[in-house]
């Protein structure tokens, strides 16, 4: 059974094995990390922590059993706003998972940290991406550039939820 959990000190492990056994499938349709980013990932692990208890960030893990399969990010939180991030497993795609959790996150987003609204990018290739944002309610608002490539810019307007209710996870 998939949940989506807050990062913790305690995911350092599990998460940097999801970032290296998925790096080369993730990097076909957004651009790589980096080396330095693997080589310093500790250290980068206890300043997302910091940002994270500061306000400033919000990140989550979807973990399987042990197994860490994707994360979903809110970074940059300024006045109301964050931009959204995600990323899952290549074993764990097609399943529903990321539409489940950004649609989870947005629903945080408003209820517990008390945004507004949030904003994502997505490469034009990556189809699947932007699949999901349409599902989770986002809507486009323009066109980018990522690294170069050719990128497209959305946002959701996010209300006030009185009384939330979790979401059923996709169990395929």
């Amino acid at each position: 059974m998939v949940v989506l959990e807050r990062l913790r000190a305690d995911h350092e492990a599990e998460l940097l094995r999801f970032e290296l056994e998925n790096r080369a499938y993730f990097a076909r349709v957004i651009p790589d990390r980096g080396d330095a980013y693997f080589a310093e990932f500790s250290q980068r692990h206890k300043a997302l922590l910091e940002f994270q208890a500061a306000g400033s960030d919000h990140f989550h893990v979807l973990v399987d059993g042990a197994e860490i399969v994707g994360r979903v990010n809110l970074v940059e939180v300024v006045d109301g706003s964050a931009e959204l991030g995600y990323r899952i497993a290549e074993s764990a795609g097609g399943r529903g998972l990321a539409t489940w959790a950004v649609q989870e996150v947005a629903q945080l987003a408003s209820t517990a940290y008390g945004l507004t609204r949030l904003t994502a990018v997505t490469t034009v290739d990556n189809v699947a991406s932007q699949k999901v944002l349409h599902r989770a309610g986002f809507t486009p608002t323009g066109d980018l550039q990522l690294d170069g490539r050719p990128g497209l810019s959305y946002a959701l307007e996010l209300a006030p939820v009185d009384n939330p209710q979790p979401r059923s996870r996709p169990t395929g």
